[in-house]
């Protein structure tokens, strides 16, 4: 099965970040992954939700958004429909999950860390980008804090990625485009740290049952992306702040 440009079954599309694309936000990154970009920016707040209050530690959440025109068609905006769709806010929680595990939350106080994901065009893997063009724009925004003297030292355990894999066509294949991913038998998202641990793995057979071996298989061919994302977050951060793992 012949991939768009060409790209073999074990190879990411091109992924480009843009550290510190906004002017205003403590933390932001320009995602380009293939023709997905989705725009990231953190926001600190010195407050946390309720539920955190005796605590004493901090919090760390995602909101996530597809702009009008990020598609063939133009989808209506929520906000006119008067309330959020259950896909937007499935991502906008994985998100969180996702990035939260990054984050010693007691180490960063009674603060939260909002993470604004918004879709400016999407060509599958909208999930994985912002998972992954967020934990840069939350790392620029924690190393912002603390060489301001907010934060004695920078409160990340890890780095944090994500890909997409599945399979068609009898084929197991990382990284599905749009066009991949509606046609996939089987549909799988894995979020990682850079120490090889998982975070979460959402898998469906969209197509039916499929054979159990398919997962170690998938994971293999999943941890080949993290890995190389994980390269490239260290890159893009690398004038700012040198990761320690």
């Amino acid at each position: 099965m012949r991939r768009r440009g060409g790209r073999s079954l074990d190879r990411l599309r091109e992924v480009s970040l843009t550290p510190g694309y906004l002017e205003f936000a403590e933390g932001s990154c320009l995602i380009t992954w293939g023709r997905t970009r989705v725009l990231c920016a953190a926001t600190v707040l010195e407050t946390v939700p309720p539920f955190r209050l005796s605590s004493g530690g901090g919090w760390v959440t995602g909101e996530y958004a597809m702009l009008p025109r990020a598609t063939h068609s133009r989808t209506e905006r929520e906000s006119r429909r008067g309330q959020v769709g259950g896909r937007t806010q499935e991502i906008s929680r994985l998100i969180g999950r996702s990035l939260r595990a990054a984050v010693d939350l007691a180490a960063l106080g009674p603060r939260t860390v909002i993470l604004d994901c918004d879709v400016l065009q999407a060509d599958g893997g909208t999930r994985t980008a912002s998972i992954t063009g967020a934990f840069v724009a939350m790392a620029l925004a924690l190393d912002d804090l603390r060489r301001q003297g907010g934060l004695s030292a920078l409160p990340l355990k890890d780095q944090v990625a994500a890909v997409s894999v599945g399979a068609g066509a009898g084929q197991l294949q990382l990284d599905l485009d749009y066009e991949e991913d509606s046609q996939a038998a089987v549909d799988a998202n894995f979020v990682g740290t850079a120490k090889g641990e998982l975070i979460e793995v959402q898998l469906t057979g969209e197509a039916g049952p499929f054979p159990a071996a398919y997962l170690q298989e998938l994971l293999a061919l999943a941890q080949v992306g993290l890995k190389k994302l994980f390269q490239i977050q260290a890159k893009a951060l690398a004038p700012w702040l040198p990761l320690s793992w």
